[in-house]
């Protein structure tokens, strides 16, 4: 299994460490860093087993016929990772969570 972000994907996961330490949610950009390590680890590790759904029309503009998995973190934020299935690649185009993009599913 292999598992492919599309490059907007991988760029969001990327400022998604200094959002998450310039807004204050971790003191340390290290622990930024961890959390956002947590979300490949949890995806690269797990996505073949998770229960998938499919994904509401509001995501098409990322790309047709998406499929999404839940990753919950903690009681306050839950990921919610939107991909294809070709073969044997994931195809991650888009990774949002609870606080935006719940109210799409």
């Amino acid at each position: 299994m292999k598992v492919v972000y599309h490059k907007n994907v991988a760029e969001y996961l990327n400022e998604l460490v200094d959002i998450l330490y310039n807004k204050e949610y971790f003191g340390f950009k290290e622990s930024a860093y961890d959390y956002v390590d947590w979300i490949f680890e949890q995806i690269e590790s797990t996505i073949q087993r998770k229960v998938k759904k499919p994904a509401p029309k509001h995501f098409d503009k990322y790309a047709q016929g998406l499929s999404y998995v839940v990753y919950k973190r903690n009681s306050n934020t839950s990921w919610y990772v939107f991909f294809q299935k070709q073969e044997n690649t994931y195809l991650i185009f888009y990774i949002g969570n609870n606080h935006n993009c719940a109210q799409y599913l």
